[in-house]
């Protein structure tokens, strides 16, 4: 079955499929043509140009017009934690009155609640509420998306989350990836014995997260207050031994050292870096990790921003995501993402998008099936309504654009 979209005024973000990644000032170009077509089927794109294709629009089973609109590649997001139970909405006043996370932390407060509303949830209750949470994604533009655990800190609440995300694997479109992070925190019945938790992360919960073959990576929150370097080195090699591959928080709070030994176990992507120096880029360089940086946890925590620009100049690539969790970023609107990547961290729009499609399908390891216009790729797309230039998305980022998504070849 043949699908073609017609009258697409500009097709944006193609791609080779030999091109996985960007970097340095290969980030500044969108390739796109103007007056384009688009041919789906099976799920995955078959052909695009510019003008018409060769073969009549009877011989389609569907043609969907875009009358003028932009047809772009669907937000990639490598960062999540959308399988929560409730909200905290409390804290929100804690923030305006002037506490800062750590000491919201040390309250009791943080992801420690968030694993006393989890623990008392249902694995259908938890599964609902998520998938609220899927759709509005979808809605906004988000094809693939990665999402950890870490509101458990017990064995049994972090395999409930897990199997939460296997299910929504299994009855959602989006292209999705599981993280185990039972590293996020120290739970509450290993308070004041970190080292404790740490072993039994690495005993009872890598093993037996491994055993129902439930995580496609490993995270850690390297940094200030919460887990040290040999404490994320210990994880790693535990997770190791089983195939699991890392990624990393990293310098969100303090200059931790989370984005170096990451690298040195050639991690997937260092995510957060709020805070950075000379060293992280360096130790970056010729690696095949990805800097992912959350723009929506410094908007909502009053943090730096990620110094991407620097990055990127310094021959790096970038991704952004969105942290779309209950306590410091709140939303998973990849559009405002990509806004906040060009208003506060100076990013062209077409490094913003690059890092939100391409670069954020890397972080996440699935930027051979999705993230860009190519051959061969999932047909994961955004139909805009017209709009006069790229610039317009994250210009006018409250505008509403979006026309039609498709997922997997399907109109949603």
């Amino acid at each position: 079955m043949a699908t073609l979209i017609k009258n697409i005024g500009t097709l944006a973000g193609i791609l080779p499929a030999d091109v996985l990644r960007l970097e340095g000032s290969a980030m500044n170009e969108v390739q796109s043509i103007n007056n384009a077509y688009l041919i789906m089927g099976e799920g995955s794109i078959i052909n695009f140009g510019q003008g018409q294709p060769s073969q009549p629009e009877e011989s389609f089973d569907e043609v969907i017009d875009a009358n003028g609109g932009y047809v772009l590649p669907s937000f990639c997001d490598s960062h999540t934690h959308i399988v929560y139970a409730g909200c905290r909405d409390g804290e929100f006043r804690d923030k305006i009155a002037g506490l800062t996370y750590e000491e919201i932390a040390k309250r009791g407060g943080g992801i420690l609640n968030s694993a006393d509303l989890l623990h008392n949830t249902s694995e259908e209750e938890l599964y609902q509420q998520a998938m609220e949470r899927v759709n509005e994604v979808i809605a906004m533009g988000t094809g693939a998306i990665e999402i950890k655990s870490g509101y458990g800190l017990t064995l049994e609440d972090e395999i409930k989350m897990l199997r939460v995300i296997k299910r929504i694997k299994e009855s959602s479109p989006l292209t999705i990836k599981a993280t185990f992070l039972g590293a996020h925190a120290v739970g509450r019945a290993y308070t004041g014995r970190q080292q404790e938790y740490v072993d039994h992360v690495c005993q009872d919960m890598i093993p037996a997260v491994a055993k129902e073959q439930l995580a496609d990576y490993v995270d850690v929150f390297c940094d200030k207050g919460f887990f040290t370097i040999e404490q994320t080195a210990q994880i790693l090699e535990k997770a190791a031994e089983f195939g699991i591959e890392p990624k990393i928080h990293a310098n969100e709070l303090d200059v931790s050292g989370g984005v170096q030994i990451g690298v040195k176990y050639n991690a997937l992507s260092v995510d957060h870096l709020e805070r950075t120096t000379p060293a992280e880029i360096e130790a970056l360089r010729g690696s095949k990790t990805m800097p992912t940086m959350l723009p929506g946890a410094s908007f909502f925590l009053g943090m730096p921003y990620g110094a991407a620009k620097e990055y990127i100049n310094a021959g790096l690539g970038v991704a952004l995501a969105s942290d779309y969790n209950p306590g410091s970023s709140p939303s998973g609107n990849m559009r405002f993402v990509m806004a906040m990547g060009c208003i506060k961290m100076r990013l062209t729009p077409e490094q913003a998008l690059n890092a939100c499609t391409i670069n954020s399908a890397y972080a996440m390891g699935v930027s051979d099936k999705v993230g860009s216009i190519t051959i061969g790729k999932k047909a994961n797309l955004i139909i805009t309504k017209p709009i006069p230039s790229l610039a317009f998305i994250p210009y006018s980022h409250q505008t509403p654009i979006i026309k039609q998504i498709i997922l997997n070849g399907k109109l949603i």
